[in-house]
Order: C-alpha cells, then sequence, then structure tokens
C-alpha cells in the first residue's frame, strides 16, 4: 500500500524568494531518496506565501526512513529563519490507483 502526503505549509511573501533555494535542495534530496514516488511543492496563486506540498512513498518504510534523513532535519531546522508557519500535512493510505 503506497502513501500520499498532502497539505500546505506557509511562508511570509517576502521570505519566500530566500526560502526556494531550500525548497529546492528538499526536494532533489528527497527525490533521490529509495521509495519517493513523487515530491512536489506549489506556490499557491492566489494566496502569496501558500505552498501546497504533495508526497507520495512507496510505503510507510520509505515514509519512516524519509523521516530520519540528515536533508529533513536542515529544511525545518531552518523553518524559523524564514518564518515557516501553519504546517498541516495529512498522510492517506491509498490501495489502489487509476487515471481520471
Amino acid at each position: 500500500m503506497s502513501l500520499v502526503i498532502a497539505g500546505t505549509i506557509r511562508v511570509p511573501a517576502a521570505r519566500l524568494a530566500a526560502f526556494r533555494p531550500h525548497m529546492l535542495a528538499m526536494l532533489e534530496a528527497s527525490r533521490a531518496e529509495d521509495g519517493c514516488v513523487q515530491y512536489a511543492y506549489a506556490e499557491d496563486v492566489a494566496e502569496p506565501g501558500l505552498i501546497r506540498v504533495f508526497e507520495a512513498w512507496r510505503d510507510q518504510a520509505a515514509l519512516d526512513a524519509h523521516f530520519q534523513t540528515p536533508h529533513l532535519a536542515a529544511w525545518r531546522a531552518a523553518w524559523p529563519e524564514f518564518g515557516v508557519s501553519d504546517r498541516r500535512l495529512i498522510a492517506y493510505e491509498v490501495a489502489s490507483e487509476r487515471t481520471v
């Protein structure tokens, strides 16, 4: 059973440009992990500073390993400097998928 993580984080709009290199580093490192199917951030065009998060993982073990990586620790450690707040992520267990 695969896992999908979806949700949002907020970054003050004035800090977003400075935060983008950290987002890119996190994307690249996470996408290289064994078990990462998809990993993406998207800036909401209607709400400056709202970042939409979408992740897909092969299984819970892959997600658990992700939580132990140095790049995740560095990512979270950078949050206070850039004013990251309002983290709302939800995990969904996916039993099957189909194209719609």
